[in-house]
């Protein structure tokens, strides 16, 4: 057992199942982590509003991180604690870029999220996610001044990783460009990343990063396990995800979140 005082954890795919379900277990054991003197909280692409749902039930105190830490807010009352947003220009270049290679976007603001066409894939699935529909706008001219994050949206893998390496090579130290699923490219601040969200914990909690530990199952949760004593890749997460982590655990539709917390972070025998 490690001296661990946080758990920073991904929520979809991690902490939730497919559904978006916050299983009886994970409530449990993140009720169990308070009484051993451990914090918790979370850390998502999502916009701030889309976390919501989980403060009640979890019993959120500790700031909460949506677009990767950038839009890091108080669970009371969402007032922001860190709100990083793009520039306009980086904003422009980066839609330049992402419909170059003929994929769709989406601009994420504090409160709303901005699209072209409501029916344009994952769409849906993305409303089901946050809980709240977005504002279709005819184009993102007089969107960009406050972004908080850019989704880029392809099924096509190729397509993905072409355009995440020009936006990697022409952005910069402009913007951060990450994959959060198979099909999404989050485009954010520079600073915008789990990494820097496990950092700004630290400093606010006064405690080392090597006492907080992560769980993650994406691509953009590696930052987060490198700047952590102890990190935890779900079942369900690529090999190359696990290679990145201390410790692997189940699959979301498995309780994995749950098992990872009652067997590394509790000492618990684990069936």
């Amino acid at each position: 057992m490690r001296d661990i005082k946080l758990l920073l954890s991904d929520v979809d795919g991690t902490l939730v199942t497919h559904d978006k379900v916050l299983t009886p277990r994970a409530q449990e054991a993140v009720r169990r982590l308070g009484e051993a003197g451990i914090g918790f909280t979370v850390t998502s692409s999502r916009p701030p509003r889309g976390l919501t749902k989980l403060i009640a039930p979890l019993h959120l105190t500790l700031p909460i991180g949506g677009f990767n830490g950038g839009g890091l807010v108080n669970p009371t009352d969402l007032s922001p604690v860190q709100d990083l947003v793009l520039t306009p220009d980086a904003a422009r270049q980066a839609l330049d870029i992402v419909f170059r290679y003929k994929m769709d976007a989406w601009v994420y603001d504090r409160n709303d999220w901005y699209v072209r066409d409501a029916n344009a894939p994952h769409v849906a699935r993305e409303s089901f996610t946050l809980s709240f529909p977005p504002v279709v706008v005819e184009n993102f001219d007089d969107k960009l001044d406050l972004v908080g994050k850019i989704v880029a949206i392809s099924d096509d893998p190729a397509a993905m990783a072409e355009c995440n390496a020009e936006l990697d090579s022409a952005l910069r130290d402009q913007a951060s460009s990450t994959p959060s699923q198979s099909f999404f490219i989050d485009i954010t601040h520079p600073d915008a990343n789990k990494g820097a969200m496990a950092e700004t914990m630290a400093r606010l909690l006064s405690i080392s990063t090597h006492q907080i530990a992560t769980i993650g199952d994406m691509q953009n949760d590696v930052l987060m396990f490198r700047k952590s004593g102890l990190s935890i890749a779900m079942g369900n997460a690529t090999d190359a995800v696990k290679a990145q982590a201390t410790l692997s655990t189940d699959s979301n539709e498995e309780d994995g979140f749950a098992k990872a917390v009652e067997r590394y972070l509790l000492g618990m025998e684990v069936s």
